[in-house]
């Protein structure tokens, strides 16, 4: 009992060793046959590249045999290594030809041993290569010349077949993809022109065939985006499409059902471009949630400020007629800040600088904290509020709210404020007046020493066509009125704000202002103009502007065809004018690092307000 007990322990436990041990012999064997067949396959490759050496010796002994004692042997060309590549691509593409050729290695074998057995008239490779050698070495340096240039040319020859050998298949990567979509354009007009509630089942077997080459199709922009099964369904749609056209034979019914498609498709189209347009107006017409956090935050801690901490540095020189005076009347904090960080950065002697900005009453506090904690280096900044000039009454503020439009850029007070800059600024003789959408990126000195030959205003023109700023005259001017026709010419070049040189003392000459004032209130009684103070300023300025160089002001930056790349990063000035503005989203990318490289987003406002690049 005992040695049966024990015969059954050894018995179990060699079983147990057996599936322990199995697995990995298997195992072993498994990588000892894969080593082989690899090891197999190189030495099938440099077989088949000896019998393609082979292969050439059997035909050069063809050519002898035929021709006879007389033919010279085909002269070898020695390659550099640089001309090696191109010819190795030719010689792969002989070689995959002649393996058609014979068949298999069988048979290359049985052509090269027929030609070994040739006897005296079979010249070896090998010899024939040694003696082509001795003889290139006696043939003349113009010789050689002649067979460079040769090569040269059978190698462009060799590079233009291989491309219009791959250039069909480029061409056509699309094809597949794009029939589907005019299949399934097909199956949904014969699924329009059945009868309302037909059930039938070519009815049934179309709503299957378009569910299943929609899912198929996807998005899918090539050919090699399609799987298997949306290729067998595409042929399952085709032959659903062959029993419909069977069906409905009328072609002129499918036509008319094709063009009323076609017109619902525009239809929906133009109906997305126009909300699209819309929804873009509406976002530049708003103000983004981290600039108003912003604003927000500065005015808490302006008013936790006492009266005079709220002061700012160096007042005494606003006035001051022998420094540079620029302007910008803006509601927007970082615009405001960017304007003055960039053109103080700019300036050869920012000294010399004296900043005025103009605001309403709800954002002095903001701007006034912000530049109190960001001051402009050795510039002078001054903040006023349009309640400050008593010159724009409350009557002149409801007569701007009568211009018939949406827009609150058109109809804001800061908008129109430029008309009265002599009275805004009445101690000074010049200044030059930015929007806050503008970036200065060289220094501005050069305006100041500028000729204005008696003219009132500095800009650059917009006459001209092809351009995103491209404006005439009687785009914003209604030239059919007998009143602009007699004072105004529509082929007059137009001019741009964005950064303007005034002469105040010119403008109080010629009493600009109360020009500007009579033309505005002609402008209610009947339609001379459009809204916005674009229109008014031709007006206003009407032979009394100096074009300036472009160079000193680029425009188009806010446009949706972009202003282009010359002269972007040669400007003096770069105007975001148009609805994408650099501080919205919809901004152009390409364009905004010209504006955010003034912004220090690190600023602890900014980042609690998630205002980020």
């Amino acid at each position: 009992m005992k040695k049966f007990r024990r015969w059954q322990r050894i018995l179990l436990f060699s079983l147990l060793c057996l599936t322990v041990l199995a697995p990995i012999l298997f195992v072993s064997v498994g990588k000892f046959f894969i080593r082989f067949s690899v090891r197999g396959r190189k030495e099938l490759i440099s077989d088949l590249s000896t019998l393609r050496y082979r292969r050439d010796s059997v035909q050069l002994n063809a050519i002898e045999q035929e021709e006879g004692e007389g033919l010279k042997g085909p002269k070898l060309v020695v390659y550099d290594e640089k001309e090696l590549d191109s010819r190795v691509s030719y010689s792969a593409s002989e070689e995959n030809n002649d393996s058609k050729k014979y068949g298999n290695v069988g048979e290359i074998d049985q052509v090269s041993k027929r030609s070994q057995r040739a006897g005296s008239m079979s010249i070896p490779f090998e010899r024939t290569n040694h003696e082509s050698r001795e003889e290139n070495q006696q043939i003349p340096q113009e010789t050689v010349t002649s067979r460079s240039e040769a090569k040269g040319q059978s190698n462009q020859t060799t590079a233009q077949h291989d491309q219009n050998m791959r250039s069909p298949v480029r061409r056509f990567t699309d094809e597949k993809v794009k029939q589907m979509k005019d299949d399934l354009i097909r199956a949904k007009a014969y699924l329009s022109m059945t009868p309302p509630g037909s059930n039938s089942h070519l009815v049934k077997e179309l709503r299957l065939r378009i569910k299943e080459s929609e899912r198929s199709v996807g998005a899918a922009n090539k050919d090699s985006d399609l799987s298997r099964s949306a290729l067998q369904k595409k042929r399952s749609l085709e032959v659903t499409l062959s029993k419909a056209s069977h069906v409905f034979p009328d072609c002129s019914a499918m036509a008319l059902k094709l063009r009323a498609m076609t017109y619902n498709a525009e239809e929906q189209v133009r109906a997305q471009k126009n909300q699209a347009s819309y929804l873009v107006q509406l976002s530049g017409r708003t103000t983004p949630k981290g600039l108003h956090c912003l604003s927000m935050r500065l005015t808490a801690e302006y008013f936790a400020l006492s009266p005079e901490e709220r002061q700012l540095p160096n007042q005494q020189r606003v006035h001051d007629t022998d420094l540079y005076h620029y302007a910008v009347f803006s509601d927007n904090v970082l615009a405001c800040a960017v304007v003055v960080n960039s053109t103080v950065s700019s300036a050869m002697e920012p000294e010399k600088i004296v900043f005025h900005v103009v605001t309403d009453s709800l954002n002095l506090p903001a701007i006034s904290m912000w530049f109190l904690l960001n001051p402009p280096g050795k510039a002078t900044i001054q903040i006023q509020s349009l309640v400050d000039f008593k010159g724009l009454s409350a009557n002149y503020n409801s007569t701007l709210k009568q211009q018939n439009s949406r827009d609150s850029r058109y109809t804001s007070a800061l908008n129109h404020l430029r008309f009265y800059l002599p009275d805004v600024f009445p101690q000074l003789n010049k200044i030059v007046l930015f929007d806050h959408d503008v970036v200065v990126q060289k220094d501005l000195a050069g305006l100041w020493s500028l000729n204005m030959k008696g003219k009132v205003i500095g800009a650059v023109d917009t006459c001209r066509e092809g351009e995103p700023s491209f404006r005439r005259m009687d785009m914003l001017i209604n030239f059919s009125d007998p009143f602009v026709i007699k004072r105004f010419d529509a082929k007059t070049c137009t001019w741009a704000f964005g950064m303007n040189l005034f002469d105040l003392q010119e403008w109080r000459r010629h009493k600009l202002t109360a020009l500007y004032n009579k033309y505005l209130q002609l402008g209610y009684r009947r339609q001379l103009w459009k809204a916005g103070s674009l229109p008014l300023g031709w007006a206003t300025f009407y032979n009394r502007t100096v074009i300036l160089d472009r160079r000193w002001h680029k425009l188009g930056l806010g446009h949706e065809a972009g202003a282009g790349p010359d002269g972007v990063e040669q400007a003096a000035v770069l105007h975001y004018d148009g609805v994408m503005k650099p501080w919205l989203d919809i901004g152009i990318g390409r364009y905004k690092s010209f504006w955010s490289k003034y912004i220090n987003y690190d600023h602890p406002y900014l980042q609690q307000c998630n205002i980020h690049e």
